[in-house]
Parts: C-alpha cells; structure tokens; sequence
C-alpha cells in the first residue's frame, strides 16, 4: 500500500533530497509460528481477530535506539487516539524519529497500549479497513513541515488550518471563464487590498463552514473589525439573526 506513496509528488522528492527516511518494517517478520500469523482469537469471545502483542512488541524493539540514548515516540493509529490536526501535525514535524504502528482486524492486544505505545492517534471518528492509510495521512501532513520539502515555504502557512483559519479562495488563469470572472482586487497589483481581501475571505469561509475555529483563534483588533463587518453585512442581506 505504501510504495505509490512514496514514490510520487512531494513525498519523492522529500526522499530523493535525504529530507524524509521512510522505513517500512512487516510485523510478520517477527511472527514466532510458522504460518507467519500475527493475530489471534480474542479472549473472552467476540467476532474477529486480534494483533497479537509479541510481534508487534519485537518489531518496535528492533527500531529501538540503544539504551541510553533518546527513545522516539511510538504511535499507534487508533480510531481511540487523540484526534489528528494541523497543530499536532507541527509537534510531531520536529521530532527526529517516529514509529507508526498500523493496527488492523479487530484491534491490537491492549498490552500494547498500556506498555508499548507513548500515544494514540486517529484521524476521524470513522472506521477504516487498518491504520495504513492514518499512517501515511499522519506523514504526509508532517513532511510537508519539515524545512526545505515545499519549494515556497509560505504555502505551508497559508495552508487551510495553518493559521487557524480556512483557506481564502485561490484563482488562476484564464482571468473570465464562461463569464465568471476573477475578483478585480486581485488584478490590482496593490499587495495591501490584496492581503486584506484575502484576510477578510478566509474570516468569513471559516465563520460560515467552521464556526469552531474562530472560538480558538486569538483573533487581532483587525480581524474582529472585519468578522463584525461580515456578519452584519450577512444579517443585512439575509434578514436572519445569527
């Protein structure tokens, strides 16, 4: 599953500049049965089947730095975990090393959790087949922080998220198609108009679409002025009360 990943767009290049090492380990590897299992009834009855804790305990071992030196965090994707976001994207981007443990069926031996992992983390209150794809959504999200992977490093910033709000809207060439035309602000050439247009559409696309964001932004004199002119200009144009 990991091998289109790796191998395309900024994830490649990251590599190919030594400025992301990807070490994929198969947990089979250190099944101790010759059918290579890794899993197993769970005890107490219940459908499915569970990671056994020995080979997942050996393979992290094995990633393990010498005794004494810094132990990297050990991360298992869990539906159970803390919730993934831009924020805890930015913490783990300046660790050195990280084990992303994958969990699959039922789930993983809960020795694991209380004696193995440091955190949990999950992507979304959803279930998916295994925690592959959390896996490599969690280094996609880290990669792109790490300094030197993105060509302009202030794309990162402006990113929806980074700054705590959503993304303004972007526009491109050609300047009217099928008679929609790009704001004029933009064509204008004045970096101010242009940055305070930008502002003020990333305040109201997240005002409208993500109300809970606003609620943790420390939001400055100019935005609140902004964020008031919008909702009374919505009020005005809507009749609404909000």
């Amino acid at each position: 599953m990991f091998s289109s990943f790796l191998n395309t767009s900024i994830i490649k290049r990251a590599r190919e500049q030594g400025r992301l090492h990807v070490n994929l380990v198969d947990i089979r590897d250190y099944a101790r049965n010759k059918h290579r299992s890794v899993d197993d009834y769970p005890f107490g009855g219940g459908p499915g089947m569970v990671m056994m804790a020995e080979p997942i305990f050996l393979a992290v071992e094995s990633l393990l730095p010498q005794e004494g030196a810094e132990r990297p965090p050990v991360i298992l994707m869990s539906p159970q975990g803390e919730v993934f976001n831009q924020e805890l994207a930015a913490e783990l981007s300046r660790e050195k090393h990280l084990i992303l443990i994958c969990g699959h069926y039922e789930g993983v031996d809960e020795r694991v959790r209380q004696f193995l992992v440091s955190r949990e983390i999950s992507i979304g209150d959803y279930v998916l087949t295994g925690g592959e794809l959390p896996a490599m959504v969690v280094i996609d999200a880290v990669t792109r922080l790490l300094p030197g992977v993105l060509g302009d490093p202030v794309g990162a910033l402006e990113d929806s998220f980074a700054m705590g709000l959503l993304e303004y809207p972007q526009y491109t060439r050609p300047r009217s198609f099928r008679g929609m035309e790009v704001p004029e602000v933009l064509l204008s050439g004045n970096h101010e108009k242009i940055r305070q247009w930008r502002r003020r559409q990333a305040l109201e696309r997240t005002w409208r679409r993500r109300p809970d964001l606003l609620a943790k932004l420390s939001l400055s004199p100019e935005d609140r002025r902004l964020l008031d002119e919008i909702i009374k200009n919505s009020r005005e144009n809507s009749g609404k009360t909000y």
